[in-house]
């Protein structure tokens, strides 16, 4: 029988010492028993999962986790979530990423309108569209806050962006789009929040207290994305389990079956419980597993150690240990559990500071038998610079 891998990321779960926990981190404070067995019955280090030069996001962060040298694949966030939705990207289309976010007092509040619903989203970017009037500018609604923009005709090759959720609490005139073409977006932005300030919509949602859509905000744009199949490259068959488009579009790029599940949300009230059924079952055809889970990293642009805790506990008890004990009953198999990068709750955005890991299976041999945290894994000697080798070792039994 073929050996099974399922690699488990509880995104953005990473951290600094926290004063609430008494100086430990959300993930030393966290009762995480199944990964800590998993530490201590093999291997726990640290890994740079984001290569200097480059932004420490998930797209960047998640490429590297899964085998591929980000300077060599990378061409931004956008291009990566077309992929997820099946948008046809032509030459000369740039793509960038849409959220609508919350502006206050000349201020980025709130990089996703209070985790606005689809269906709320949805009519905004519908009737945005329809004001636009311009064939070469198309939307295309994703999940919550999170949309795409397609541009035809211009090239955007010299303009700068700014991930919203990086900068809260700056002043958007620090943080809207700078170089060439930068007008025109910049223009696209100003229109929307003409457009969306008295919409009706927003209205209620002032009436119930909750952050209204201020404007669209665009950014992580790239043109289309390649990159060679997981199975051409490492010979294994994937699938991937995620409910956030850019994970779902790196998947699909790298040729893994995408398995949905019922109630994943990509924030903190996902359905825990189903990914991790999801993954056991998912076992039993694929060489591969990839489970991700977007909650921490919620918790963590959020600012709230307790709510990051909450779901790194989640993620041990109802994926962790469910898809541990189901993997151990074949004969070979490897498990491993990290997060992409870290999301500190102070700042409340990525940083690309290493990462910890924890390793177990066939032919890894304990050696720190200490539980799974920072701290331990940063005095573990199991050092990997270069985040996209970290698979290689993970897969050769």
């Amino acid at each position: 029988m073929k050996p099974k891998y399922v690699l488990i990321v509880p995104d953005g779960a990473a951290d600094n010492p926290q004063e609430i926990f008494g100086g430990k981190t959300v993930l030393e404070a966290a009762d995480t028993p199944n990964i800590d067995k998993i530490a201590m019955e093999g291997r726990q280090g640290i890994v740079q999962t984001v290569p200097q030069g480059l932004q420490p996001g998930s797209d960047v962060a998640m490429m590297s986790l899964l085998g591929y040298d980000p300077k060599q694949n990378y061409t931004g966030r956008a291009p990566i979530e077309a992929a997820a939705q099946d948008i046809p990207l032509e030459a000369g289309d740039w793509v960038f990423r849409c959220n609508l976010v919350t502006t206050a007092d000349g201020m980025m509040a709130d990089h996703s309108a209070g985790h606005i619903s689809t269906r709320e989203a949805s009519e905004f970017i519908h009737e945005f569209q329809q004001v636009i009037k311009n064939p070469n500018v198309r939307f295309y609604t994703g999940v919550s806050y999170r949309h795409l923009c397609v541009i035809s005709g211009m090239d955007f090759s010299k303009v700068e962006t700014f991930p919203p959720h990086d900068f809260i609490g700056e002043k958007i005139s620090k943080i809207l789009p700078k170089g060439k073409q930068a007008d025109f977006l910049k223009d696209l932005i100003a229109l929307s929040v003409q457009f969306f300030e008295n919409h009706p919509i927003n209205r209620i949602r002032k009436d119930l207290k909750e952050n209204p859509v201020s404007s669209i905000w665009l950014w992580g744009q790239g043109q289309r994305a390649f990159m060679e199949k997981f199975s051409k490259v490492y010979g294994k068959t994937g699938a991937a389990i995620t409910a956030v488009d850019l994970v779902r579009g790196l998947a699909k790029l790298i040729g893994f079956d995408l398995i949905s599940v019922e109630g994943a949300t990509g924030y903190l009230d996902t359905n825990y419980a189903g990914k991790g059924q999801a993954a056991i079952e998912a076992l039993k055809k694929y060489d591969f597993v990839l489970v991700h889970v977007e909650a921490p990293d919620e918790a963590g642009h959020n600012g709230s150690p307790l709510q990051k805790k909450k779901a790194v506990e989640m993620i041990d008890k109802h994926i962790v240990g469910p898809v541990y004990e189901a993997i151990r009953q074949y004969e070979t198999w490897r498990i491993l559990v990290m997060p992409d990068h870290p999301t500190p709750v102070e700042s409340r955005c990525h940083c690309d500071q290493p990462v910890p890991f924890a390793m177990a299976g066939t032919g890894i041999t304990g050696v720190l038998h200490k539980p799974f945290g920072e701290t331990n894994s940063f005095a573990s000697a199991f050092r990997i610079e270069k985040g996209s080798d970290l698979m290689e070792y993970f897969l050769k039994i």
